[in-house]
């Protein structure tokens, strides 16, 4: 079975990681080429989907021709290209596969570093009673929410079965300890409006921690 991308789908898709890559470069959320985003490109189909998903190595502040490429539900390009996707490619797809969203973005912060190494050997970052929960559809009175955390390793592929563990699907994030968060939606617009939200948390959380 073969999935049908058109090229209207692709670039869409292009557009679409440009304007959240410019976006999050102007707040200086991919220090030294790091983070990665993704959109995914038609539907997912017996298990089979693709993504376009940012290069590996390349400067995000900057656009150019070879920022992007599609890949497959395996993490492979679809089409014939010297680009490497990103590294971190396999989380992409296990989320995609296990959640059915259409945008992945992953950032690195000082502050989602920073309470992930806090909280770290909980397993999860607690969050209670912060108007921001409601960004992830839960309205909730003094609403509590655990962020999961999952650890960091060199080997990408080990970290998979982390994210398969640890994804609570009320919670449209996962953060790597140490490392950085990888939030999601049903769309682009759905996953910045998280990746915001978990940052502001994040943020909320530091401070109030340096106040106790």
């Amino acid at each position: 079975m073969s999935l049908e991308i058109t090229l209207e789908h692709k670039q869409q898709a292009f557009h679409e990681l440009r304007s959240v890559k410019e976006l999050f470069a102007s707040r200086n959320w991919f220090p030294g080429t790091s983070g990665n985003l993704s959109v995914r490109v038609g539907d997912i189909q017996e298990g089979q989907f693709q993504f376009a998903i940012t290069a590996s190595g390349k400067d995000k502040t900057v656009h150019t021709p070879e920022d992007f490429l599609l890949v497959n539900e395996l993490g492979q390009p679809t089409e014939r290209t010297s680009l490497k996707p990103s590294a971190e490619t396999l989380i992409h797809c296990e989320i995609y596969r296990l959640t059915g969203c259409g945008a992945i973005f992953h950032v690195h912060t000082v502050f989602n570093n920073i309470v992930s190494e806090l909280y770290g050997d909980e397993g999860y970052i607690p969050v209670q009673g912060v108007e921001l929960i409601k960004a992830f559809n839960i309205w909730e009175e003094n609403a509590r929410i655990e962020i999961p955390v999952v650890p960091n390793y060199t080997h990408i592929p080990s970290i998979v079965p982390c994210v398969t563990e640890k994804l609570n699907p009320v919670i449209p994030g996962i953060i790597l300890r140490n490392h950085g968060i990888y939030a999601w939606g049903a769309n682009s617009f759905e996953a910045k409006r998280h990746l915001e939200a978990f940052e502001f948390l994040f943020e909320y959380v530091y401070r109030m921690k340096a106040l106790a």
